[in-house]
């Protein structure tokens, strides 16, 4: 049996979070013990349970990466959990922690973000590469463009595996549920719907979204366009919404925790984001049930979505792009047919939670080789 130590300093259930969660439902528990330490109090601490994880609440950690404190703890409980392999959800404390203790040690990059001008050129990137590098035997890159942010600051391509997001199938709601949410909603026949499930942060294009409704509106079209989340930019975006006299067409329905009921409702999902898109798991969701989705070009949408099959790429942070991409498939019903059966074939084919916990472990195995360990 080898010993897998998680280790993820989120205290809400984010999307790192929801991977671990993920994985926990496909792994191979005859060959993998997995163990998670979480700070404590997370939400995640019980889901994960529940799931079958061996969970340990720890006393800092929480929403930072590196701190003396949270390294000298995590020291005391590889010494006690014994793991042959520690992976990492964006901690270095963790990874500093299990190189100190002879672990073999796995990071996995769950976001992308403009690489600062430090990190591309020396001596930051010799830095950045030295420490990267040194305390980390392999790195997971949730997408490809994961993967370029890594090596855009200066991390070997030979450290890398490239493994797209994997998720559990999200099954459809019955018609008498799906009336009931339409209703709550203020969905109305012969509505468009199209939705966004995410944080409601600038970066993740909310606003580009509201600018297309508004042209949408002008010709004269019927839709719906359903915000699911929360976040620092809500009040903002109501205001715009508001000031373009949109309230009947755009609705704001808060955190969504089953998110069934939202996807079961949509036409189309969008995704506009312009900032750390790596592998949308909410895009993976909706393919599963098969609804297609319009997405911006940005990070790893464009290995999510193939233009012309499983939905539509729109140039980012172009609100023009966008509202054309949804008016051709509010004209074209029978290409969005094709594209709701090609996304459930493409989301079965690449996509699958038993797809990805089968990656993840190939990669378990290949650093213990690599490294000598449990020969």
């Amino acid at each position: 049996m080898i010993r897998v130590l998680n280790i993820i300093s989120d205290s809400n259930i984010g999307g790192a979070g929801r991977v671990l969660l993920n994985y926990l439902r496909y792994a191979d528990a005859e060959r993998f013990e997995t163990l998670i330490a979480v700070p404590r109090g997370s939400l995640l601490a019980e889901p994960l349970r529940e799931l079958g994880g061996k969970v340990y609440e720890v006393d800092g950690l929480a929403e930072r990466s590196y701190h003396a404190d949270d390294v000298r703890m995590l020291k005391a409980l590889i010494h006690g959990t014994k793991p042959d392999i520690v992976h990492t959800h964006g901690s270095l404390s963790g990874r500093i922690a299990a190189r100190q203790c002879g672990a073999v040690v796995i990071y996995t990059r769950h976001s992308a973000f403009p690489v600062p001008a430090k990190l591309r050129y020396p001596p930051g990137r010799w830095v950045n590469k030295l420490v990267n590098e040194h305390y980390a035997d392999h790195i997971i890159a949730v997408s490809p463009a994961a993967a370029e942010n890594l090596t855009d600051a200066g991390i070997s391509a030979k450290k890398i595996t490239v493994m797209m997001n994997g998720v559990a199938p999200v099954e459809r709601c019955g018609a008498e549920t799906c009336a009931a949410v339409r209703k709550e909603w203020g969905v109305e026949d012969g509505d468009f719907v199209l939705g966004i499930l995410a944080r409601i942060e600038p970066y993740k294009g909310h606003l580009h979204i509201v600018e297309a409704a508004e042209m949408l509106k002008a010709e004269g079209r019927r839709f719906k366009v359903l915000i699911a989340g929360k976040g620092g930019y809500e009040d903002e975006l109501r205001g715009e919404v508001a000031r373009r006299g949109l309230e009947n067409e755009v609705r704001f329905l808060g955190f969504c925790s089953d998110v069934a009921p939202f996807l079961s409702v949509l036409d189309v999902q969008l995704n506009a984001s312009y900032g750390t898109e790596t592998s949308s798991l909410s895009i993976l969701e909706g393919m599963s049930m098969g609804v297609p989705a319009v997405v911006s070009d940005y990070g790893g949408n464009p290995w999510l979505v193939d233009d012309g099959e499983n939905g539509l790429l729109f140039p980012n942070r172009s609100s023009a792009g966008l509202k054309a991409a949804v008016a051709r498939l509010m004209d074209e019903p029978e290409t969005l047919a094709r594209m709701q059966k090609r996304a459930v074939e493409i989301f079965n084919e690449r996509f699958t939670g038993e797809i990805f916990a089968r990656n993840v472990e190939r990669v378990y195995l290949k650093a213990m080789e690599e490294t000598g360990h449990g020969k």
